[in-house]
């Protein structure tokens, strides 16, 4: 029997600049996005991430996708 994979949810994650700590290091905030559509196109996924990034005050860093997926057999 061929194992598969399942996709099971994916999120989207922007992350921020939250400043420094007191030895120079940065801070680094996140807001996760839940249900995110299997097959949305990456393109699309960034510009609506970003999107929501703007309404935030602290600036934007960047944007990332965390699929979950279970392998069956």
């Amino acid at each position: 029997m061929a194992t598969t994979v399942q996709f099971q949810h994916a999120i989207g994650r922007v992350f921020f600049d939250g400043g420094m700590t007191d030895d120079g290091k940065m801070i680094r905030k996140s807001k996760t996005y839940r249900n995110v559509k299997e097959n949305a196109p990456a393109a699309n996924l960034y510009n609506a991430l970003e999107q929501l990034a703007e309404l935030s005050d602290v600036p934007f860093i960047e944007a990332e996708i965390v699929e979950t997926s279970s392998l069956i057999n």
